[in-house]
């Protein structure tokens, strides 16, 4: 335990020092740990963002530092109140300090686009990733093993339910990941640094964590004498604001997603010919992913490999496809899933290709230019960003989760809302040119019967 208790400091520039064991610093200096050196933590942003270069390294670090105030925070309101809550044992810190130092190591480069937007592979937080990553196979994983964190980290990141996941306590969990927690508590204050967009993060917040020893539950205590507490209220419903914030301005922006098609169209054409496969992405950087979807590219047909090659280096130079049609949630609620079962996903591959087919086809047809069409259509569940984070209500016994009382508070439901107008099914061009782009929107119409496009054509293109 004396060693264990040995820490080091580092120099961040968002929170200032932070404190790390030397048991934590022995697993960053796995392979596994740098190379998330070269992933940034917002992918393509900083093509819109040009200081956007932090990195999922760099968020994992800071990641740790807010769990460590959480507990703290934790510990400090049980020795208050000791009947109602339970303490972080340092055992418990050890681990759950760990999983937060890992919990993005399965990261792939661009992984977002191709994971959650594109349902290429599997979720960088599914079981298989974190197996694989923390097998005995790897140095990371060795290293785990040695420390006799691996079966804890493992439970702590996967799913109940997951083989080989052992029961734990639900806080171990939730101090890292959920509505408010570590992870975006880091992120949103990272990311905004990173961006230059204006966020103040009230670090008051940290302090209002408890947990309940009935469940186990993680939660946010919104009563003092039968009474709401309003201030604590609305500070958690400005960190929900400043997450959507940024959803709209950043996460969600139409240049990162049109630069993320580039990358995901180029890696989809690639696993289809079977000449690349979700494996050989686990060991690449957002540099090095790039040349290895051009070695690829020439062990494909040369159709495919001529447009991977295209893609890649129009990502390199930013030569973003453009917008011809937006056809946003809000204006196609009646055909939003029909538009989701069709298009998402791999199952949606085949079905993506034959419409873009049939709008270059047409086009060039009409036009007699050549086109390239990208379809990208994202999944529903993007928009669902319920307010998960338990609270114990005054006059409501136990805790229940905040999304339970949305009726209550109308700024969540407007929130609910704003998220579920976010989903955007948009159909993006290689061109340029105004008209070749209003032919691509004329052509779309007949392609999305009943689809309502909101994107009007800029002269000169988008």
């Amino acid at each position: 335990m004396a060693t264990r208790k040995r820490y080091s400091v580092m120099r961040d520039p968002v929170h200032g020092d932070i404190y790390l064991t030397h048991e934590e610093l022995r697993i960053l200096d796995t392979p596994e740990m740098q190379r998330m050196r070269g992933i940034k933590q917002l992918g393509p942003a900083f093509l819109v963002f040009p200081g956007a270069l932090h990195t999922r390294f760099d968020h994992s670090i800071g990641t740790v530092h807010i769990a460590q105030k959480m507990i703290d925070a934790i510990n400090l309101s049980f020795d208050l109140d000791p009947a109602r809550g339970i303490k972080i044992s340092d055992e418990e810190a050890r681990v759950i300090r760990m999983a937060g130092l890992l919990h993005d190591v399965t990261h792939i480069p661009f992984g977002h686009n191709i994971e959650d937007q594109d349902a290429l592979f599997r979720r960088h937080d599914s079981a298989y990733r974190y197996e694989r990553m923390f097998s005995k196979e790897t140095p990371l994983g060795r290293e785990l093993e040695a420390l006799g964190l691996r079966e804890d980290v493992f439970s702590v990141l996967t799913k109940p339910g997951t083989e080989g996941r052992r029961d734990v306590p639900p806080y171990w969990s939730q101090v890292l990941s959920g509505t408010i927690a570590a992870d975006i508590l880091d992120y949103l204050a990272r990311d905004a640094y990173f961006t230059g967009l204006r966020l103040q993060v009230d670090e008051r917040v940290h302090s209002y964590f408890k947990i309940d020893r009935a469940s186990g539950n993680l939660y946010i205590d919104l009563a003092k004498h039968d009474l709401l507490r309003e201030d604590i209220l609305s500070e958690i419903v400005r960190m929900l604001e400043a997450r959507y914030f940024f959803s709209e301005r950043v996460y969600y922006h139409h240049a990162k997603v049109a630069a993320g098609a580039l990358v995901a169209r180029a890696i989809d054409l690639l696993v289809r010919e079977k000449v690349l496969f979700e494996d050989d992405l686990y060991g690449t950087t957002d540099h090095s992913v790039l040349d290895v979807l051009v070695r690829a590219a020439a062990r494909a047909t040369p159709e495919t490999g001529a447009t991977v090659r295209d893609l890649v280096d129009r990502f390199r130079t930013r030569r973003l496809y453009k917008r011809a049609c937006v056809f946003p949630a809000y204006e196609n609620e009646a055909i939003q899933s029909e538009l989701v079962n069709k298009y998402f996903a791999q199952d949606g591959g085949q079905a993506r290709a034959l419409v873009e087919g049939r709008i270059e086809e047409m086009v060039r047809f009409a036009t007699g230019r050549s086109v390239k069409v990208i379809v990208y259509c994202p999944a529903k569940e993007m928009q669902l960003k319920e307010a998960r984070i338990h609270v114990r209500w005054p006059g409501v016994q136990g805790v229940n989760r905040l999304s339970d009382f949305s009726e209550r508070v109308p700024r969540l439901k407007d929130l609910e809302r704003s998220y579920q107008a976010l989903w955007k099914f948009y159909v993006l061009c290689d061109s340029s040119d105004r008209d070749v782009l209003m032919k691509v929107q004329e052509v779309a119409a007949t392609e999305f019967p009943g689809a309502r496009n909101v994107y009007t054509v800029a002269p000169g293109g988008s």
